[in-house]
């Protein structure tokens, strides 16, 4: 790993807010975002990155890359919470298990719209069928999670395949992602330049105050989680790395774009903590929140946005 691309990464001022965020927590700070903001400000980051995915995605053509592309995005979606449902079954509940499996198959689109701002460090362009791909992503993690609780639990409580199915596709982030993709596709270049002050100019100050929220939340759910022992933090650190570094590696048997192999490497290794509890709160409600929430939020994301970027793109590089 390119030790530059991790001090490069690590003094990124978007990285640091998110660190303020946990110390202001630890040092009992009543600093906060309201609620209202921050939840416009995810509205916003959503639109943005989906619209100009979309945008990007208008100028590309329908290639074998990208179809393949998009089965291997999708096979990752439900080959990741599979077998890692098998090795948190070791250690808890099933449902359990499958809630986190789900949550670790399924994607972060906060990690990902980090990943976009790490592109633009470096350089280079997010591909506009990436985005696609990131939103397609989000529903089988979530399905195979459910469908794998139902099968290895005698208990009731989990909805049917069908709901399961329509609340993943209806939840607002991947409706919002899905549709802003659509908005941009068909958006001309000078329609698209009228709103560019606020697709891009503002884009990076609203993600670093994005991150700060993220930071105080982190903080206030890490504790709960010390009370679960050494294995929610091992797993929350080393799987993902481990999911994020093969994914960056293997899809060279798809594309050659370092870009697109660095963010399969991201999809691969970020966690859901948006989604996914949505999605377990209706569907699997005997599934410990207090598990899967902090372990994506607390643990995984600050893992990938220091030094887990850095080392999927020295994967995707090779």
């Amino acid at each position: 790993m390119n030790l530059d691309l991790l001090i490069e990464n690590l003094t990124n001022p978007a990285l640091l807010f998110f660190v303020l965020g946990i110390i202001a927590v630890y040092v009992r700070s009543d600093l906060e975002i309201p609620a209202n903001s921050s939840k416009f400000i995810s509205l916003y980051l959503l639109f943005a990155i989906g619209f100009k995915g979309g945008q990007e995605l208008s100028h590309e053509a329908l290639t074998a890359e990208i179809l393949w592309s998009m089965a291997f995005g999708l096979a990752m979606a439900v080959v990741i919470p599979v077998y890692l449902f098998f090795i948190l079954k070791q250690k808890f509940k099933v449902a359990d298990s499958g809630a986190i499996a789900a949550a670790y198959g399924s994607v972060s689109a906060v990690t990902f719209v980090t990943a976009a701002t790490f592109l633009e460090m470096k350089g280079m362009a997010l591909s506009g069928h990436m985005v696609a791909i990131m939103a397609l992503m989000e529903s089988p993690a979530i399905i195979a999670g459910l469908l794998l609780i139902s099968l290895f639990s005698q208990k009731e409580g989990t909805s049917g395949t069908k709901d399961v199915l329509r609340h993943s596709l209806t939840n607002g982030s991947v409706l919002l992602i899905l549709g802003s993709l659509c908005i941009g596709y068909v958006a001309s270049a000078e329609q698209a330049q009228g709103i560019k002050p606020f697709t891009t100019d503002l884009f990076k100050g609203f993600l670093a105050i994005f991150l700060l929220d993220m930071g105080i939340t982190s903080g206030k759910k890490l504790s709960a989680l010390f009370r679960e022992g050494w294995f929610p933090f091992a797993f929350g650190i080393v799987m993902p790395l481990i999911n994020g570094t093969a994914a960056a590696y293997l899809s060279n048997a798809v594309t050659d774009d370092v870009s697109c192999r660095f963010i399969f490497g991201v999809l691969a290794a970020s966690a859901s903590y948006i989604a996914v509890p949505a999605a377990m709160k209706i569907a699997a409600p005997q599934a410990n929140p207090g598990l899967y929430l902090p372990m994506a939020l607390g643990v995984t994301f600050p893992v990938n946005i220091t030094i887990g970027m850095p080392l999927y793109f020295a994967a995707a590089s090779l």
